[in-house]
């Protein structure tokens, strides 16, 4: 068999900077969305800070769950358009679109009762009511938020990205425009402090759905994608399922790990929660950087499974390890070099508590510095597994590294130790460092075989 040719290293990290860049803009600019209801409602009141931080969490793991169907779709449509089996792609997303609709009808009404979820898992009466209230409202916001998904999915496998980032850029300015008529009541609008925040996710994300829509379908209109959508396919639905739990049940098991961090430190003191969800943020903004490089690895990983061309996805891997060590390189210097100022810039000047906050706030930054490779690693990693379809065992890789390593190793470090909210980030680091090491394995020693054996 006639060798392929080799593209050099530097060939593959400029073609994934160029691909991923939209990404991490679209990623960067979807966070600061949920960034921009943060700071403003801890300008607004530090309870509705903290509730907002354990309502969110909550939230977003049920919300990652059913993301996997829609995640799904990127490496099959990946895999489909260096076929040019164009046919496929529309099949699968179509299919994602079912499994999100039907997942987001059967959790959306759980959320309407949380109240006596918050109190049981140890929240302060004021924290839960607040929560309850945003989530009461957030909950019919899983509808669009899968859904656009599921559209975004099937651009990214095309590559399709820079779209993705104007129509998220618009989302960030009609969010800090609805946030700030709805929480504070400006504008002539009622002041619905938590409420309003969660009232403007849902026009963004309702906002979002429409105009990515209106754009694939004019970049795909031979493949009438939206054409009787009631239609079953039950070969691409069965497909999409396989592949889309194992992803979803990875990133709740990821998901879960920082949501039960924020339960334990609901359990230290409301201080620390609001502490906790700013250290959160700044983290999160960073990791953004990774979320758009590796959705960009699970493509070209995704192209090269599909033509079963293994030296090419040894080479775009390491491309994709070595650039994500670089930027984590670049943010330990920064969280460990201005800590205090961005802290700062979450607490109302006038909060009574913003010394203590910030004080906490800082420690827990400077912590943070601490997992920026691991994390890079344990994202790299999956996401080069979806590129190759291999979800199963990674999915009890990740479950095992989270759940029976980083939360017990948090409460042992919080509680037990008596180290307090550093203890519990302490925590956090063991189990993504689990993670990395054991999803890395994986990768290399077998699954970047896949390529060949089919």
């Amino acid at each position: 068999m006639t060798a392929l040719p080799q593209t050099p290293f530097a060939t593959h990290v400029r073609r994934l900077v160029g691909l991923g860049l939209p990404l991490v803009g679209t990623a960067l600019a979807a966070f600061s969305i949920h960034m921009t209801d943060v700071i403003m409602l801890g300008w607004y009141d530090v309870t509705a800070l903290a509730a907002a931080t354990v309502a969110t969490s909550i939230w977003f793991v049920v919300f990652v769950l059913g993301r996997g169907f829609a995640q799904a779709v990127v490496p099959l449509v990946a895999a489909a358009e260096e076929l040019g089996d164009e046919v496929r792609a529309r099949r699968v997303m179509r299919m994602a679109l079912w499994l999100g609709t039907a997942y987001a009808a059967l959790l959306a009404p759980v959320f309407l009762v949380s109240e006596p979820l918050f109190l049981a898992i140890g929240q302060t009466p004021a924290v839960a009511a607040e929560a309850q209230r945003y989530l009461a409202i957030a909950a019919w916001g899983l509808f669009p938020a899968l859904a656009q998904e599921a559209v975004r999915a099937l651009l990214a496998g095309i590559q399709r990205t820079g779209i993705q980032l104007w129509v998220t850029l618009g989302g960030v300015a009609l969010n800090a425009l609805v946030n700030y008529a709805l929480i504070f009541g400006n504008l002539g609008a009622p002041e619905l402090g938590i409420r309003g925040a969660a009232i403007a996710s849902i026009l963004v994300q309702a906002a979002q759905l429409l105009a990515l829509a209106v754009y694939a379908h004019a970049v795909r209109r031979g493949d009438a994608l939206f054409a009787r959508l009631w239609r079953p396919d039950t070969e691409a639905l069965a497909q999409v399922f396989r592949l889309g739990v194992p992803i979803g049940l990875t990133g709740l098991a990821e998901g879960g790990l920082f949501a039960a961090s924020s339960v334990m430190m609901g359990w230290i003191g409301e201080i620390e929660l609001a502490a906790h969800g700013i250290a959160l943020q700044l983290t999160a903004l960073f990791f953004m950087f990774h979320v758009g490089m590796s959705s960009a690895a699970t493509i070209r990983a995704g192209g090269h499974f599909g033509r079963r061309n293994e030296p090419e996805l040894r080479r775009g891997a390491l491309a994709a390890f070595a650039v994500s060590f670089g930027f984590g390189a670049l943010v330990v210097v920064l969280l460990l070099a201005v800590p205090g100022p961005m802290v700062g810039l979450f607490v109302d000047p006038d909060e009574p508590a913003r010394d203590a906050v910030i004080e906490i706030g800082i420690r827990l930054v400077m912590l943070a510095a601490l997992f920026q490779f691991v994390d890079a690693a344990q994202i790299v990693a999956i996401s080069l597994l979806r590129g190759v379809q291999d979800t199963n065992v990674p999915m009890w890789l990740a479950a095992v590294s989270y759940w029976l390593i980083g939360i017990p190793a948090s409460y042992v470090m919080a509680f037990s130790l008596g180290w307090g909210a550093e203890g519990l980030w302490l925590g956090l680091t063991v189990g993504l460092l689990a993670a990395a090491v054991s999803l890395s394995a994986r990768f290399w020693r077998r699954s970047v075989r896949i390529a060949v054996s089919g």
